[in-house]
């Protein structure tokens, strides 16, 4: 069976909602979008994401809320909202947003791209070269790959890929069969780019680019010789993406993993996006063939799907519309030329990703893999793309013929086919692949080098906050450790232990582990600082994380408040805790920092009587990585890199009077102007850590 995280019958009010708070949320992504002082080919990159994380939104969390509605589920969350309750209001805020997102878009940026030499021209204002250009790229990279289905009682309506770009046509007239159904459907081909680049030559700006539907639309009659084009509209439709594999009946999780992600592209129907010049009728249509209601449509000015715009920026070579380019700096001990495991030994080694290069952590890797005293290598695997050069490292471990052993995570979500191709390819080259626990996410970022010196065995790790994906280390905010801290590798070799054999767990020296001992250790590490502030004593709690949702946790905080203990809480994304509330929450306060990277690292501080305890983890504080997730929270013991991780990962964010937004006691978000000296916390990191 499934982990149950434990029930807890605490007020309604107490709680905010989570689907709200992640709608809020995007909000304040959109307003990165919407300020002028952010550069302008970035404003466009923060309208993409909100595109993407909403897309992910109806995926996952309202295809989870309409699935409760439909099996008439009396679950609820913490705010005792009803399912029905939940999905109507959803669906009004999100309307709301994907309007202010296109008007964004239409009024504001596409404008001033333009007036900066950066044009989608639409196809009235083609010039007669452009529509050569444009006729003759049809006709050679297009049409080839196109499959037009004509609908009829020998071609029923097709089956739809999840968020495809697909095209309904309304016809008029008889095909070479006599046939007269008056619609059909032209799916456009994956492999096509979206937005493409006109010649320079054929236009009177530096960047000129048309999009792939506008050159659909321009053609599309070509596709049905004779007969007439009465319409042709943009769709896409957003399918339920969640996996379902049964606890009680799965023998094998690859295979039946393997059986169940083909499945994944053709889930229920969530959300219909159409073009807004689409008309009732076929809207109607398209409505009925999903099975969806007027609710779930949404038609937008211009096309269906902004994700694909994010290339655009990087098809631009405008420096100076962009974040100024950086060179991620590098501790001192790890300049000029350097042995890793000598430098680990004299001392441990904090990297702050992307401020500080991910290059130490691959270099870590490598120095493993050539090293001939390297015995074995054992690491966690959650997401580290395709193309990961960590995995590359390791292959050539394994098949220099090193122990390695991998535990990879194969339900990471929307990674389950990455990380699949990922232990099939470690596989066949010697390595041991183990899938963790069944019914439990391997969350924890972990790396152990096991080294053959003088003194006999040691340990070398790296335990992170953050992925192993050197692509996302330039984009996230995370911490990493290395270190050979004997009791600490004691902790990492029993995790792994867990994780590839059989056994109890053992108690851990210094590292807390979900599902074992990370939430009580949390809580009582609350509650002390609770005791501490009812004796009288100084009581401080700091958390960074992503998100805060868990109830017991919640609710010990709220009673450290009233005991007189001082809160911070960063908070990046959903908060269902409310502050500010008198008699509850005077002494807790949330803000949320939205900036050019994605604030991602987990850190825990706890005053402690002045022994300033302070814990980096891959958990955020939520039921899942308490109870669902194995993970790791590890200390920082050494005081110079404590002292680090407080003052760049805690303190600088709490003085951010720039990007950090206020949350109030009812999820609303607010900058608050500030008349003192601009505080960024992401524009100081870079200029103290950065090269």
């Amino acid at each position: 069976m499934t982990p149950q995280y434990p029930l807890h019958d605490f007020p309604a009010e107490h709680f905010l909602n989570r689907e709200f708070s992640l709608l809020a949320f995007n909000r304040r992504v959109l307003a990165q979008a919407a300020d002028v002082r952010m550069p302008l080919l970035e404003r466009l990159r923060f309208l993409c994401i909100v595109s993407s994380n909403l897309d992910e939104f109806f995926e996952i969390r309202v295809a989870g809320v309409k699935e409760q509605i439909k099996m008439r589920s009396n679950a609820t969350g913490p705010d005792r909202r009803s399912a029905q309750e939940v999905y109507r209001r959803i669906i009004k805020e999100a309307h709301v947003l994907i309007d202010e997102q296109y008007a964004l878009l239409n009024d504001e940026i596409l404008p001033a791209l333009a007036k900066e030499g950066i044009v989608i021209p639409r196809r009235t204002e083609w010039t007669e070269a452009q529509q050569n250009w444009v006729n003759d790229y049809f006709h050679r990279e297009v049409m080839p790959v196109l499959t037009p289905i004509g609908l009829d009682p020998a071609h029923p309506f097709p089956r739809v890929l999840n968020k495809s770009l697909n095209f309904a046509v309304e016809l008029e007239g008889k095909d070479a069969f006599g046939r007269n159904s008056g619609a059909a459907i032209v799916q456009a081909p994956r492999t096509l780019p979206r937005v493409i680049r006109l010649p320079r030559e054929l236009a009177d700006v530096d960047h000129a680019f048309v999009f792939l539907s506008s050159i659909l639309h321009q053609h599309v009659g070509e596709l049905f010789s004779g007969m007439t084009v009465q319409g042709c509209y943009q769709f896409r439709v957003t399918r339920n993406s969640n996996l379902f594999v049964d606890d009680e009946e799965v023998k094998n999780l690859r295979t039946a993993l393997q059986g169940e992600l083909p499945h994944r592209h053709f889930g229920d129907g969530v959300r219909l996006e159409v073009a807004d010049n689409c008309s009732a009728d076929m809207t109607d249509f398209l409505l009925q063939q999903f099975g969806l209601n007027r609710d779930d449509l949404y038609q937008v000015h211009g096309i269906v799907n902004l994700v694909r715009l994010i290339s655009l920026p990087d098809q631009v070579d405008r420096p100076d519309l962009k974040f100024p380019a950086f060179q991620p700096g590098l501790p001192k001990q790890l300049t000029g030329r350097y042995d890793m495991f000598d430098c680990i030994r004299k001392n441990d080694i904090l990297l702050h990703h992307p401020f500080q290069s991910f290059a130490p952590v691959i270099g870590f890797l490598k120095q493993a893999t050539e090293d001939p005293q390297v015995v074995a290598i054992k690491m966690t695997v959650y997401r580290t793309g395709t193309d990961s050069v960590l995995m590359e490292h390791l292959l050539r471990a394994a098949q220099k013929g090193k122990e390695v052993t991998v535990v990879v995570e194969l339900m990471a979500r929307f990674d389950e086919e990455a990380n699949l191709s990922i232990a099939a390819r470690l596989e066949e080259a010697g390595a041991h692949v183990v899938y963790g626990v069944f019914g439990y996410k391997t969350h924890a970022k972990m790396i152990m080098v096991l080294r053959r010196e003088e003194t006999g065995y040691r340990r070398y790790l790296h335990l992170g906050t953050g992925n192993y994906h050197p692509r996302t280390s330039r984009l996230y905010t995370d911490f990493g450790l290395l270190t050979c801290n004997d009791e600490i590798a004691g902790d990492v070799n029993d995790v792994f232990k867990q994780l590839t054999g059989l056994g109890k767990a053992s108690a851990l020296k210094h590292l807390w582990q979900s599902p074992f001992t990370l939430h009580v250790n949390t809580l009582e590490a609350i509650h002390a600082e609770t005791a501490a502030a009812r004796a009288g004593r100084k009581a401080h709690i700091i958390a960074k994380m992503n998100s805060l949702l868990e109830p017991e946790i919640i609710e010990s905080l709220y009673e450290a408040s009233q005991a007189g203990v001082h809160i911070d809480l960063l908070v990046r994304g959903v908060c269902c805790l409310r502050p500010g509330v008198k008699g509850l929450s005077e002494n807790i306060h949330v803000r949320s920092v939205i900036g050019r990277f994605l604030e991602h690292h987990r850190i825990f501080y706890f005053y402690a009587d002045g022994a300033e305890n302070l814990y980096l983890a891959s958990a955020d504080w939520m039921e899942r990585n308490f109870f669902r997730r194995i993970e790791v929270c590890f200390p920082v013991l050494e005081p110079k890199l404590k002292r680090r991780v407080i003052k760049e990962g805690l303190r600088n964010y709490l003085a951010d009077n720039c990007q950090a937004w206020d949350m109030d006691s009812d999820g609303q978000y607010q900058i608050k102007p500030s008349r003192r000296v601009r505080t960024c916390a992401q524009n100081l990191l870079l200029t103290q850590l950065a090269e």
